[in-house]
C-alpha cells in the first residue's frame, strides 16, 4: 500500500483520482482499510463528497478510523447535522472509538450550536478515557467558546494535565470572541509568567484583546514582546497591530508598521484602510484605495466593503456608485455576501432608501445580513412599520430570522407599541430555543415600552448570565414606567453582586430616586458614582442636578450645577424647573436670562419649565412675558405651554382671558387644557362660568382620569347628580377608573409605598415617642 500514497498525492485532478480508483478496484486493494479511507479524503478534498460517503457505504467494515476521517470530511463542507448523525450511526455500529474522532465532532457541536449534543459527546470523551488528551481537551475549550460559554471552557482548560501553545491560544480566543477581553489578557499573561512559546496565531487573539480594551500602553507593550522575541509579522500579525493601534488611537504607529511592511498585500491595504475610516479620515481612505490600484494590487470583497464605508462616511453617492460599478465590472463578491449590506448603508446613509430596496430585492435573496441591515436602517429612522413588514416578508423567502433581525424587529414593535406582534416574535424565540443576550434585552426593551413589566421582569429572570446591559435595560425599564422603587431593588442587587456599573446604570437609579424624591438613596449613589471610577460627563451631571432639584437639596443640586464644565440646554432648564418647583419664581427667571445671556436658546422644555414656574408663583405678567416671547426664539408653543398659561389665568382669576386664550389656540384644546380652566373655575368658585364652555368640552374623549375625575368631583359638589352620573358612565365604557393616590415614607434607609386599604406589612420598628399610643 505504501507505493500507491505517491499516487495519491499525484492526483491533481478528479479524473486522475477517478483511474486510480479503477485500478485499486482491478487489483483488489479496495478491501483493504487503509487505501479505501485515502479514497474518502481524496474524493472529499476534490468536492466531490457523494463519491467518497459512496466508497465509505461499499465497504464492509470501516474501522474507527475511517468513520474519522468521512465525519472530518463532512465537518470540512460544514455539514455539521451529517457530521452529528454519523457520530450517532458509527456509536451504534462501532464497538471501539479512536480519539481521531471527536476534534471533528466537536467541531460540527460548535457548528449547530446545540449544547445538549455537546455536553453528551463531552460525557462520552470522559467514557471513552480521553479526558486527558492535549488535542481532544484542546478541541473541547474552543467549542464551549464557540458556544458562549467561556466559564465552562475555563474549566476543561484548568484541568488539562499538559498545555501547549494551542491550548493557551484557544482558552484566549474563548474569552475574547465572548466579549471578555480583559481575562483574555490576563490568561496570556499567565501564559507568558509559564514561558510558553509565542506564535504569532497565538498573538493574533491577544492583539484583538488589546484593542477591545483600547489601551495604547497595552498595545505597545505587546508590539515590544514580538520585536524581544523575533516574531515574524509580515503577514496577518502586521494588520492585526495595524488595526490595534488604530484602535487606541495611534495612527502614525498603524502607519509605520505599513510602510515597513516588504510587500503589502491585499489584506495589509484592506487593514490601512479600515484603519482610515475607524479614524474618521475617510478621504485619506480613498486616496489608500487609489494608491493600492496604482502598485496593482488587486482589491477583495473586504477592499471594497471598506471603501464603501469611505464613501457612506463622506456621503459620497457618485462615488460610491462608481464603485458598485467597479465592483460589478471586476465581479468581485458576485453574491454580494459582504457587498450587499455595505451597498444597502451607503444608499441610506446619501438618503436613498429607494436604492436600498433595489439592491435588497436583486442581491439579497439567500443574504439575511442584508435584509438585517436594511431592517436596522428602517427602525434607526424611525420607520417601524417599514422595518416590521420587511420582516415578515424576510420569512416569506424561506430566511429564518436571526438574533440581529429578531432583536431590531423587536425594537421596531417598542417604537410603535405593537405588543402582539412583539409576543409572537417572543413566540418564534423561545420556539428556535435562542438564548442570545442580545434578543433577550431587547425583548425587556420591548416589554417594558409596551408597559408589560411582569413579563419584562420574567425575562430578566431568565437569563442565567446577566451582563451591565441587561441589568441596565431592567432598572431604565422600571423607572421609565413609574416603579421606582422596584428599579432601585434591582440597582442593590446589582450591587451587592459586586458587578461592573457604568454611566447608564447611575443615570436610570438617580432618574427613579428624582421619582420618589428619594434624598438619602440619591446621595448614595451619588458616593458610589465617585467611588465607582466612572468618568463623569454632562448626562451625569445633568441627572445629578434634576435628582437633588426634586428632592429639595437645591444647594446641593446648585454645587453640582455650578462645576459642570459644560451646560447643555437641558442642564439649564432642569435647574429652572428646580426653583421653579420650590416658589424661588425670582432665581429661576434669573438663570433663565443667565442662559440666554450664555448664548444657549431656550427650547420647548425650557419654556415649559419657567411657564410652569409662573403658574406656580402666580405671576402672571412675567408669565405673558415669557409666552409672548417663544417664537422670538423659534418656539411654538404647543398643548403643554397653552395648558400652562391657561392654568396660571386661571389660578389667578382671569378666567375670561384664560377663556379667550383656548378660543385662539391654532389647534383644538385637549383635556389637559380644560382641565385647567376648570380648576380656576373651582378654586375660585365661578361655576357659573363652566356653563358657558360646557358645550365646547362635551365632546371629549381622552384617556386622562385626572380630567374625568376633577369634572365629576365639580359636579357632586354643585349637587348636579344627573351631570356626575355621566361623567362617571364615560368613564366606565372608556375603562377608566380614578388613579389611587400613594404615599412613600422611608424607613430605616429603604423608601416603602402604599396606599388607602394597602394592607402590605412594613418591617418592625419602634413607635417614635411623640406619637401617641393605643
Amino acid at each position: 500500500m505504501s507505493l500507491y500514497m505517491p499516487l495519491f498525492r499525484s492526483c491533481t485532478t478528479l479524473k486522475l483520482l477517478t483511474q486510480l480508483h479503477a485500478h485499486i478496484l482491478v487489483a483488489g486493494l479496495h478491501y483493504d482499510n487503509l487505501p479505501s479511507t485515502k479514497l474518502i479524503e481524496s474524493y472529499a478534498q476534490m468536492g466531490t463528497l457523494n463519491s467518497a460517503r459512496l466508497v465509505f457505504d461499499t465497504f464492509r467494515y470501516p474501522d474507527s478510523f475511517m468513520w474519522g476521517v468521512l465525519i472530518k470530511c463532512y465537518v470540512w463542507d460544514n455539514f455539521f447535522h451529517e457530521a452529528i448523525s454519523l457520530y450517532h450511526e458509527m456509536i451504534r455500529k462501532q464497538a471501539y472509538i479512536s480519539s481521531f474522532v471527536f476534534p471533528s465532532v466537536l467541531r460540527a457541536c460548535s457548528g449547530i450550536g446545540d449544547l445538549g449534543i455537546s455536553g453528551e459527546v463531552h460525557g462520552r470523551i470522559i467514557k471513552c478515557g480521553f479526558d486527558e488528551d492535549t488535542v481532544i481537551q484542546t478541541s473541547l475549550v474552543s467549542m464551549y467558546g464557540e458556544r458562549r460559554c467561556p466559564n465552562d471552557a475555563r474549566k476543561v482548560f484548568d484541568k488539562m494535565p499538559e498545555r501547549d501553545v494551542v491550548s493557551w491560544s484557544s482558552i484566549i480566543s474563548s474569552y475574547v470572541n465572548n466579549g471578555q477581553a480583559r481575562e483574555g489578557l490576563e490568561m496570556f499573561r499567565l501564559m507568558v509568567l509559564e514561558c510558553v512559546r509565542l506564535d504569532p496565531v497565538s498573538l493574533l487573539s491577544v492583539a484583538e484583546a488589546c484593542a477591545e480594551v483600547g489601551h495604547l500602553r497595552l498595545a505597545r507593550s505587546l508590539h515590544a514582546q514580538i520585536v524581544k522575541r523575533e516574531i515574524e509579522y509580515d503577514g496577518s500579525l502586521a494588520n492585526s497591530l495595524i488595526a490595534l493601534y488604530s484602535k487606541c488611537g495611534d495612527l502614525c504607529t498603524a502607519e509605520r508598521i505599513f510602510v515597513y511592511l516588504s510587500n503589502p498585500s491585499t489584506s495589509s491595504w484592506t487593514a490601512l484602510i479600515s484603519c482610515y475610516n475607524r479614524s474618521g479620515f475617510f478621504q485619506e481612505a480613498v486616496e489608500a484605495f487609489h494608491d493600492m490600484l496604482n502598485a496593482e494590487v488587486e482589491p477583495n470583497s473586504v477592499t471594497m466593503m471598506a471603501i464603501v464605508g469611505s464613501c457612506a462616511g463622506m456621503y459620497w453617492l457618485r462615488e460610491g456608485k462608481s464603485v458598485h460599478c467597479h465592483v460589478i465590472r471586476k465581479e468581485i463578491d458576485p453574491d454580494y455576501d459582504l457587498l450587499g449590506p455595505a451597498l444597502i448603508e451607503l444608499y441610506a446613509e446619501c438618503g436613498k432608501l429607494n436604492y436600498c430596496g433595489k439592491v435588497l430585492d436583486i442581491y439579497g435573496h439567500r443574504n439575511i445580513v442584508s435584509w438585517n441591515v436594511l431592517i436596522s436602517i428602517y427602525a434607526h429612522k424611525g420607520l417601524s412599520m417599514e422595518a416590521l413588514v420587511l420582516f415578515v416578508r424576510m420569512q416569506t423567502q424561506a430566511l429564518i430570522p436571526d438574533s440581529f433581525s429578531l432583536a431590531s424587529s423587536l425594537s421596531a414593535c417598542a417604537d410603535v407599541g405593537l405588543l402582539e406582534l412583539g409576543c409572537q416574535i417572543h413566540g418564534h424565540i423561545m420556539k428556535r430555543g435562542h438564548s442570545d443576550e442580545f434578543v433577550k434585552n431587547s425583548l425587556i426593551d420591548m416589554y417594558s415600552k409596551c408597559g408589560y413589566m411582569g413579563l419584562a421582569h420574567m425575562v430578566f429572570d431568565e437569563i442565567r448570565q446577566k451582563s451591565v446591559i441587561t441589568w441596565n435595560s431592567m432598572i431604565c425599564g422600571f423607572s421609565q414606567n413609574g416603579y421606582s422603587v422596584e428599579a432601585i431593588s434591582i440597582f442593590d442587587q446589582m450591587f451587592l453582586s459586586c458587578l461592573e456599573m457604568n454611566e447608564v446604570t447611575f443615570l436610570s437609579v438617580l432618574q427613579a430616586c428624582s421619582n420618589l424624591g428619594y434624598l438619602e438613596k440619591g446621595k448614595w449613589v451619588h458616593h458610589k458614582l465617585i467611588t465607582s471610577g466612572v468618568r463623569y460627563n454632562l448626562y451625569i451631571d445633568t441627572a445629578l442636578t434634576d435628582m437633588y432639584a426634586k428632592c429639595g437639596d437645591l444647594q446641593a443640586a446648585q454645587r453640582v450645577f455650578d462645576h459642570m464644565p459644560e451646560r447643555s440646554v437641558v442642564s439649564w432648564s432642569v435647574m429652572i424647573a428646580g426653583y421653579g418647583a420650590h416658589g424661588w419664581i425670582h432665581v429661576a427667571v434669573s438663570l433663565f436670562n443667565r442662559m440666554v445671556q450664555s448664548g444657549i436658546s431656550p427650547n420647548q422644555v425650557t419654556f415649559m419649565n419657567i411657564l410652569s414656574a409662573c403658574s406656580h408663583a402666580g405671576v402672571v405678567k412675567e408669565g405673558k412675558s415669557f409666552f409672548n416671547s417663544m417664537r422670538d426664539f423659534g418656539v411654538e408653543p404647543n398643548t403643554e405651554h397653552y395648558a400652562c398659561m391657561v392654568d396660571l389665568l386661571s389660578r389667578a382669576g382671569d378666567l375670561n382671558e384664560a377663556y379667550k386664550i383656548i378660543k385662539a389656540m391654532p389647534f383644538p384644546a385637549d383635556a389637559s387644557i380644560w382641565a385647567a380652566l376648570l380648576n380656576g373655575c373651582r378654586i375660585h368658585q365661578r361655576m357659573d362660568m363652566i356653563k358657558t364652555f360646557e358645550r365646547d368640552f362635551s365632546d371629549i374623549r381622552s384617556g386622562d382620569t385626572g380630567f374625568y375625575t376633577l369634572l365629576s368631583n365639580i359636579y357632586a359638589e354643585e349637587r348636579k347628580w344627573n351631570e356626575f352620573g355621566k361623567v362617571r358612565s364615560v368613564m366606565r365604557g372608556m375603562g377608566l377608573r380614578k388613579v389611587p393616590g400613594y404615599s412613600i415614607i422611608e424607613v430605616e434607609k429603604r423608601a416603602y409605598r402604599f396606599g388607602a386599604g394597602d394592607t402590605s406589612p412594613l418591617p418592625k420598628m419602634e413607635t417614635p415617642s411623640f406619637l401617641p399610643c393605643g
